[in-house]
């Protein structure tokens, strides 16, 4: 059976504003230990370490072009995914989630039509701090992912007076639900149990509609023993036991089925599956292109030529994107509503 590796990388828990670590992704890749064994052994052939690891060999000038070339053979040859989320996106999308969606649901309007909460989260990442006030916004974002993790009445009431403090009326379909109204809607979903700002399960979900168009049949997946990872086992094992029959439009590109493919998850030690280890070495420099690209600064590796290895089916974003158009046109049709009822009633229950 086909089996997918999957590492990741960037994880600071529920924390989405850490700024040392402004992305958080995974990588996917279909290759069985035997087989990534020769190829370390081949482009690392005086590797010492007893674990590959992208980091500590990015350091090193004279391991790079071995790097590029690492990863040139894997992207050509095996089937790879890689998903990489801005992690402040992220949350802007949570808090339209939580914050904001519930009011409209109330009174009957999809608020996720054609994919419209894309677009308003990429306008507030964009003109937010300009026209809600820049140190408003910021303190917008922290009291929100602190209320979705402390679910107290006092967190939550701090939550609304600091979208009352903010220039909310230039934006009021993203911020008048809290300030305007205070939705008492709009606070009981951001309070409801197991309701997190965690990105860990977006990017989970993301692999698995990759790797289940690009498997051939059943398959398994095998991924380290990582917090990140381990928080969501249980999850992965629910999605694993699903038997009802679905399908949903995510995208353009994207679509799920149930019941899955994905027959069986496994926790490994990284030290001791090399294929582990070399899904380590692509999500290690798509993470530091990224990074590079935000923040303008030169990494071990030249970021366009990292992300300029990957065919566009290899490579998943959750990136702001001030195409409106386009972001309409790709998500065209979505059934995005649809699926976070389908989750929420089958997969979220405590």
């Amino acid at each position: 059976m086909e089996c997918f590796r999957i590492d990741e990388s960037g994880y600071t828990g529920y924390d989405l504003l850490n700024t040392e670590q402004p992305f958080q992704g995974a990588t996917a890749i279909a290759i069985e230990d035997e087989e990534a064994r020769r190829l370390i052994r081949e482009h690392f052939p005086t590797l010492q370490a007893s674990e590959l690891k992208y980091r500590a060999l990015a350091r090193r000038p004279a391991n790079r072009p071995r790097l590029m070339a690492l990863q040139r053979d894997l992207l050509n040859h095996y089937k790879c995914v890689t998903y990489i989320c801005d992690k402040r996106f992220m949350l802007l999308l949570m808090f339209l989630d939580y914050a904001v969606e519930p009011f409209y649901y109330e009174r009957e309007i999809d608020f996720y039509q054609d994919g419209q909460n894309y677009s308003l989260a990429s306008l507030l990442y964009a003109v937010g701090p300009t026209i809600l006030g820049d140190s408003a916004f910021d303190l917008l974002l922290v009291s929100f992912q602190r209320a979705v993790k402390e679910k107290s009445g006092a967190a939550l009431a701090d939550l609304v007076q600091v979208a009352r403090t903010c220039h909310w009326r230039e934006l009021p379909e993203a911020l008048g639900p809290l300030a305007q109204f205070a939705a008492p809607e709009c606070l009981q979903a951001i309070a409801t149990p197991g309701v997190s700002t965690d990105a860990t399960l977006v990017v989970l979900q993301s692999l698995i509609s990759r790797m289940e168009a690009m498997a051939d049949g059943p398959y398994r997946v095998e991924h380290d023993q990582s917090k990140a990872l381990l928080t969501y086992h249980d999850f992965l094992q629910r999605y694993i036991s699903h038997e009802d029959v679905a399908t949903f439009r995510q995208s353009e590109i994207a679509t799920i089925s149930f019941p899955l493919m994905l027959q069986s998850v496994k926790q490994v030690d990284s030290k001791t599956s090399p294929a582990v280890q070399l899904a380590d070495v692509i999500i290690g420099a798509a993470i530091e292109a990224a990074t590079s690209l935000k923040e303008g600064r030169t990494g071990a590796l030249d970021p366009w030529n990292v992300l300029g290895l990957h065919a566009d089916h290899q490579l998943i974003h959750m990136l702001p994107s001030t195409d409106f158009e386009g972001q309409k046109q790709f998500r065209l049709g979505s059934q995005a509503a649809e699926v976070i009822d389908y989750f929420a009633e089958n997969f979220h229950k405590p």
